[in-house]
């Protein structure tokens, strides 16, 4: 379906579309936030925050970056399911607002108190998600709601992260739950998009074998691994738990080899989609391992591979297209892409190598530095596609 006009003229063209705000402070909070992350672990700053260094870090990467571009998307998606216009002016400046306000009151949260913290944090993913059904019913597009799920549940984990981190100190249960809802996420969306996005390119540039259509398999795959998730999330250490996750982590594996994924290496805007799904299966192999060899591979390194790799590179990789996309740019990686790309990559692969004990001190420093180049990058690169109007077919360049 075509997407439908905005209301030109009547407000900035960065409250015109739900990604125009939302990735663009998402990705200079997700590039800034790691930059302050190492010196806080090593105590070299302090934060008026109520969480502990590893806390926060995992909340605000979770609940602040994470639930901006889920909102960017989910608002920019659901006009094009509903034929409606999208969320924009005044509507969505609110939106913003609330976002930033639960930054602060998350940094602010020894002063506020943390009920006030968790009041002002959570209500911003409640916010969305009551907007993404109104819409969606107003739009009569049933089928939809079910992606709105994996939100609600994102939600409750905020909600079980303020809870946890004050009673007991340290948030455990609530982490796992958000990083397994955004799997989920990443497993229901990237099952639609990469797909389609591969299959488009290929019936044009590369014809051939191309991916195979959902199926049964598919959503046996995401029943399955989401209940591993489940089981994961409340008991991390039990045989059973590892053996659900291996076998996730094998399903999730064949899902992405029927992509055809091998076959768009020409198109970094369609293979970083399979390489950033293919963190999946790797990040619940480790999580299975961690459980079944615990002497061999630590928990962190599961944790690592499904956030910074599958959610950061996922995230990473719609953002880049849809803002291209949207803003009328063709849809051509280019340098700028590449560069982001490449970044992300680093970081992930750098994040993972510390976590499993490889040898090199510099791999942390390394990891951050990279997603903080990814991001801040994207920041600098897009943050002019972002803010202006939309391209024009007058305004592509001609060949002299």
């Amino acid at each position: 379906m075509a997407i439908p006009r905005t209301r030109s003229g009547r407000y900035p063209a960065i409250l015109s579309y739900g990604f125009r705000p939302f990735f663009g402070l998402g990705a200079v909070f997700a590039g800034l936030s790691i930059l302050f992350w190492l010196p806080l672990l090593h105590g070299h700053l302090t934060t008026s925050s109520l969480f502990v260094p590893v806390d926060r870090h995992a909340h605000e990467l979770l609940f602040g970056y994470l639930a901006a571009v889920l909102t960017g998307f989910l608002l920019t998606a659901i006009p094009n399911w509903t034929g409606r216009l999208p969320v924009q002016g005044r509507p969505l400046l609110a939106l913003v607002l609330l976002w930033i306000a639960g930054r602060i009151a998350v940094f602010y949260s020894a002063g506020t108190g943390w009920w006030v913290a968790a009041l002002v944090d959570c209500a911003f993913l409640l916010a969305v998600a009551g907007a993404a059904v109104v819409e969606i019913v107003a739009g009569r597009n049933w089928r939809n709601l079910k992606v709105l799920l994996p939100v609600l549940v994102l939600l409750a984990a905020n909600v079980l992260f303020h809870i946890e981190a004050h009673v007991e100190g340290l948030s455990d249960v609530a982490r796992r739950l958000a990083i397994g809802a955004a799997i989920v996420l990443v497993m229901v969306i990237g099952g639609r998009l990469i797909p389609s996005f591969t299959r488009n390119w290929l019936a044009r540039e590369n014809p051939g074998r191309l991916p195979v259509p959902p199926n049964r398999f598919d959503m046996a795959a995401l029943l399955l691994t989401a209940s591993a998730l489940a089981a994961w999330t409340f008991w991390p250490q039990r045989a059973e738990t590892g053996a659900a996750l291996l076998i996730a982590a094998v399903l999730n594996a064949v899902r992405l080899g029927r992509w055809a994924g091998d076959r768009t290496l020409r198109d970094p805007l369609v293979w970083i989609l399979h390489v950033a799904y293919a963190f999946v299966p790797v990040g619940l192999l480790l999580a299975a391992l961690a459980i079944l060899l615990p002497d061999k591979v630590a928990p962190v390194a599961g944790l690592h591979a499904l956030g910074v790799g599958a959610i950061g590179t996922m995230t990473l990789a719609v953002m880049v297209r849809a803002t291209l996309g949207h803003t009328g740019h063709p849809l051509r990686a280019g340098k700028a892409g590449a560069f982001v790309f490449a970044s992300i990559l680093i970081a992930a692969s750098a994040r993972i190598a510390a976590a499993l004990g490889l040898p090199g001190n510099e791999l942390l420093p390394l990891s951050a530095g990279a997603w903080a180049a990814a991001f801040l990058g994207f920041a600098v690169l897009y943050g002019g596609m972002l803010c202006g109007p939309r391209r024009s077919k007058d305004d592509t360049p001609r060949k002299s």
